[in-house]
């Protein structure tokens, strides 16, 4: 599968992959503070922004769409970092092709089971009839109904498209999404740790990377550090850029 992605910057690289129900643009104002020290390859994961559809959607197939991009663009090996769904893809890469990672950093994900909690997310965006939708205006009063935060909605329209002939359409492939969404919350499979250096970064306010995760990171990422960012939850990136750039720089930089 050929993902759709966006470079910036010149130097060694490092690939950012954004998390569900995200895109690439999501990354665009780090992505460009990053690039200017390396070589940014701001990537659209299957099934989400402009990347390919597939009726197939695990972290095996993810981690397999990213070794196709590095083949492509003849990349040997890269510093690797997904947010979220996107740290789950990248940690799964890391364990099936750890010749081709240089440096990882997680942002907010360990590599365990999670328990469901878009549910509701998943409703109100197929309560959108997007047959009535005439503009932007109407398809946020239809998630109203059922997503109060401003923010959360502002983040899911980013999805929502103009179709050439008229009418909207989301970017995503929300039926391929919901179907997977099991395997979206299922653990990481490794046989072999990565033994390379890696950075989980977790937010204070989040329950995405627990204390009780810690064991199990340095197991599986035997040269693993742990960061957290106080005033952050779980969209850390948003939350607090300037301590995330500066933690991640820092890494890189050792």
């Amino acid at each position: 599968m050929e993902l759709n992605f966006k470079v910036l910057g010149e130097g060694e690289p490092l690939i950012i992959l954004h998390g569900l129900f995200g895109m690439l643009d999501n990354w665009q104002t780090l992505g460009r503070q990053f690039a200017e020290e390396f070589k940014v390859y701001l990537v659209d994961q299957r099934n989400h922004g402009k990347s390919p559809h597939d009726p197939i959607m695990d972290y095996a197939s993810m981690a397999e769409d990213l070794f196709d991009l590095m083949l492509d663009e003849d990349i040997s090996s890269a510093n690797i970092m997904g947010h979220s769904m996107g740290g789950k893809t990248v940690m799964q890469f890391a364990h099936m092709h750890p010749e081709k990672v240089h440096k990882l950093i997680v942002v907010d994900m360990a590599p365990r089971a999670y328990e469901s909690g878009h549910r509701p997310i998943f409703e109100a965006l197929y309560q959108v009839d997007l047959n009535l939708v005439e503009n932007r205006t109407d398809a946020e009063e239809m998630l109203a109904q059922g997503i109060k935060d401003e923010g959360i909605r502002l983040f899911l329209l980013k999805n929502l498209k103009r179709k050439k002939e008229g009418g909207y359409e989301w970017k995503m492939n929300l039926d391929a999404i919901f179907r997977h969404y099991p395997d979206i919350l299922s653990p990481i499979q490794n046989e072999i740790p990565f033994a390379n250096p890696a950075l989980f970064i977790r937010g204070a306010r989040s329950n995405y990377i627990l204390d009780a995760d810690f064991d199990l990171i340095k197991e599986q990422f035997t040269d693993a550090e742990i960061a957290t960012v106080e005033d952050a939850g779980h969209w850390v990136h948003a939350e607090a850029p300037e301590e995330l750039l500066q933690l991640v720089l820092d890494f890189l930089k050792k």
